[in-house]
């Protein structure tokens, strides 16, 4: 059995524009549907300019003095706006912001682990609120908390700026960041990828590097064990003496 929804006792939205006959003013500055001026003339007359072409007199300045009255075919002005809000609306770039929470006496490991989150958030085109949150006589030393944000803010400088320098408050000290022009354009992630495929071209080189060292250093070590024992003894030399055959 399906839920009802619940009723909805808000008014529905009225369409203010002033058009045609709602035009209460007894002249207006009339442009026609060409975008050009034709001037200030009655609003009867302008209504029934408008009349005369199938199109709509619609008031576009009503703050003005006289208003200021267009010419056009309002269903397909009104197409055109809601058209332009959404394509507006699908270009707005969603902004999220993520918070990271250090101390001021954090150990290495963690202070490793922490950035790589703030990192990760940047990448993502995230902004990240950085806290240093003090606890008892730590708040005494709030240069504690200065260094950390800077240091932090050093090592992430090219995925992102500081947008809000470190500022306390009460027992918290806060620094937003966000992501650099690089990281907006793509150009952070692209520069990571090639360095990598770079550093793993180097490592394949240096590898075969050094396994034909090895071969070379094997080879130059002397013959083999069986060379050594097909080879007759130089001219003048005294043969070893053969094993006695029990």
């Amino acid at each position: 059995m399906s839920v009802p929804r619940r009723f909805d006792r808000r008014p529905p939205e009225r369409d203010t524009t002033r058009i045609n006959d709602r035009i209460r003013v007894s002249e207006v500055r009339l442009i026609n549907d060409e975008g050009n001026q034709v001037g200030v003339m009655k609003t009867a007359d302008a209504l029934r300019f408008a009349q005369e072409r199938e199109l709509d007199l619609v008031e576009v300045a009503p703050e003005a003095r006289p208003p200021v009255a267009r010419v056009l075919d309002y269903s397909k002005y009104k197409y055109e706006q809601a058209q332009k809000q959404k394509q507006a609306r699908k270009h707005q770039q969603q902004v999220t912001v993520r918070e990271i929470k250090f101390r001021p006496k954090i150990a290495q490991h963690d202070y490793d682990t922490k950035k790589q989150h703030v990192e990760r958030f940047l990448r993502h085109k995230d902004k990240v609120k950085v806290t240093i949150m003090f606890r008892g006589r730590e708040v005494t030393h709030p240069e504690r908390g200065t260094a950390i944000l800077d240091r932090l803010a050093e090592e992430l400088a090219e995925l992102g700026v500081v947008e809000q320098r470190p500022t306390q408050e009460g027992r918290n000290m806060t620094m937003m960041m966000a992501p650099s022009k690089a990281v907006l354009a793509g150009r952070a992630d692209a520069a990571a990828s090639s360095g990598e495929a770079a550093n793993g071209a180097r490592g394949g080189v240096s590898g075969q590097v050094a396994v034909d060292g090895a071969d070379s250093d094997g080879a130059a070590a002397g013959p083999s064990p069986e060379a050594v024992a097909g080879t007759p003894p130089p001219a003048g030399a005294t043969p070893p003496a053969s094993s006695p055959v029990a």
